[in-house]
């Protein structure tokens, strides 16, 4: 795949954690693979995210012999996600790929995700439509979760989950990752205005080593999806959030309020139905959250007005009068 490309350079980024096993030959496969486009630059970033086998020394042998190797080490093990965002901020490709070490990602998917990036989208996603994994343990939550992000953000993939995707650096170097929040990337792509696709790509069966996931992952998934549901249509108008739920929670207090004093009129004695304690607790409740968007308006303007940033993105600016004025 050579020719005129909107991009020059190519940063693979590789969170490892316990993958002693299997570095070397993915090292073998990514620069097999940059060899058949000899036309770009590559960078190959093993991020060692405080592994307890022998990877950190294996990844400082492959930086000592080969210049495109980036090696960082963690001093311990903080999750995949600090280990992908501190390798996607280190990166210097045009375009950045992370992908997993443990050899089930195909290196020989990376000639696609370019052909994408090619055809003017920011953010490619791979697609693992034959996954070669456990049914139970790992397939159905995986297509669960995939339902679920998919659904609550508006943005339909197949595999939020792959971690083999392709963006443009300039979309995903501003953006911030917590908790297990690399996997909502293709999200925060399109509410950012950049194009989003997706691609089946070569799914492989673990050879060495043992999967890190398990089911336990589905639960913090899902609390991270609040997260970023409300980061990304609530943050800079918290009052709607809060004041909607304290709007909700007050117009029930006060319609059991109601329902009490009505009961009441037809014989039923107050302490006979539990409408004016339930009442009460919905009223409280509905007054803490309006005080608490309240107090989230105050933080979100504070947030803004000190660092001097803006809660919005511009793309270009056309005939900027100002800078005309300035030459």
């Amino acid at each position: 795949m050579q020719g005129n490309h909107l991009y020059k350079s190519v940063t693979i980024v590789l969170p490892v954690y316990n993958e002693e096993e299997n570095l070397r030959q993915i090292y073998d496969e990514l620069a097999a693979e940059a060899s058949k486009l000899a036309d770009v630059d590559f960078e190959f970033i093993f991020v060692d995210d405080g592994s307890r086998d022998k990877s950190a020394s294996i990844v400082k042998e492959l930086a000592s012999k080969d210049p495109r190797v980036v090696g960082i080490v963690f001093k311990r093990n903080f999750g995949q996600t600090a280990a992908m965002s501190c390798g996607i901020k280190a990166a210097k490709g045009d375009v950045i790929i992370p992908m997993d070490a443990d050899l089930q990602n195909d290196p020989a998917d990376i000639s696609k995700f370019l052909e994408k990036i090619d055809e003017g989208f920011s953010c490619v996603s791979g697609w693992r439509k034959n996954r070669k994994d456990d049914l139970v343990v790992r397939k159905i939550p995986s297509w669960a979760a995939n339902s679920l992000i998919s659904w609550m953000t508006g943005v339909s993939l197949h595999d939020y989950g792959c971690s083999m995707k392709a963006y443009l650096r300039d979309l995903i170097q501003g953006i911030e990752l917590y908790g297990e929040m690399h996997r909502f990337i293709p999200a925060y792509a399109a509410w950012s205005g950049g194009k989003v696709t997706e691609i089946v790509v070569n799914h492989r069966a673990r050879i060495h080593g043992v999967s890190k996931y398990g089911l336990s992952r589905v639960f913090k998934v899902v609390l991270d999806l609040v997260v970023v549901k409300f980061l990304t249509k609530y943050f800079n108008r918290p009052m709607h959030f809060f004041g909607a739920i304290g709007f909700l929670s007050l117009g029930l207090g006060v319609l059991a309020e109601v329902s009490a004093v009505v009961l009441r009129i037809f014989g039923l004695h107050l302490v006979q139905t539990p409408l004016p304690i339930v009442g009460t607790m919905f009223v409280i409740v509905g007054i803490q959250f309006v005080l608490f968007g309240l107090m989230a308006e105050v933080l979100m303007r504070t947030y803004y007005e000190t660092r001097g940033a803006r809660w919005y993105e511009i793309r270009e600016t056309l005939n900027d009068r100002e800078k005309k004025n300035d030459l």
